[in-house]
């Protein structure tokens, strides 16, 4: 898929700062999460392009991408996840789950899904016992969960696939 080929580009072999993880390997783990989860292709491919303009300093930098290749629909979906995602980043205290907003895109909210089972899996390797903020994130991410109405056996059910997946 030519989302995929455009942030494989994008990334290169950048890795995370911490972790030493390749970046591309969010968007893997996130695609075969929306493969199990039985998303639609304008998720998958809105997923592949959503770092492209995520933070803010990505959007100015990528600001004069060219999207006219792209399904209007995915970047749509690209655009609310930015909106969704960004309300409440992990910087800011969330006290429950009813403080989040979802999207009323189904798409968006899949892309919400992979990405945060993504990310809670990698800070439970990789940060949960050595971060400042370890708590507040494990509440977070709970709680982002929670909201997506993700059980606790669903998500150790994909964190198994994707050990898995990664030993094969």
């Amino acid at each position: 898929m030519k989302e995929y080929q455009l942030i494989k580009e994008y990334y290169g072999n950048k890795t995370t700062n911490r972790s030493g993880i390749k970046l591309i390997n969010h968007i893997d783990e996130g695609l075969t999460i929306l493969d199990k989860i039985h998303a639609s292709e304008i998720a998958k491919k809105a997923y592949c392009l959503h770092p492209l303009v995520q933070s803010d300093e990505s959007l100015s930098e990528n600001y004069g991408f060219d999207f006219t290749e792209i399904n209007s629909k995915v970047v749509i979906a690209v655009i609310e996840y930015r909106s969704v995602a960004n309300e409440y980043l992990s910087s800011k205290k969330i006290r429950n789950s009813n403080a989040i907003r979802l999207s009323p895109l189904k798409d968006v909210n899949d892309m919400l899904i992979a990405d945060k089972i993504q990310n809670r899996k990698d800070f439970e390797l990789y940060h949960k016992a050595t971060h400042p903020r370890s708590i507040e994130l494990d509440h977070y991410f709970k709680y982002w969960l929670q909201k997506l109405n993700i059980k606790e056996s669903f998500y150790q059910e994909i964190i198994t696939m994707l050990k898995n997946v990664s030993q094969s």
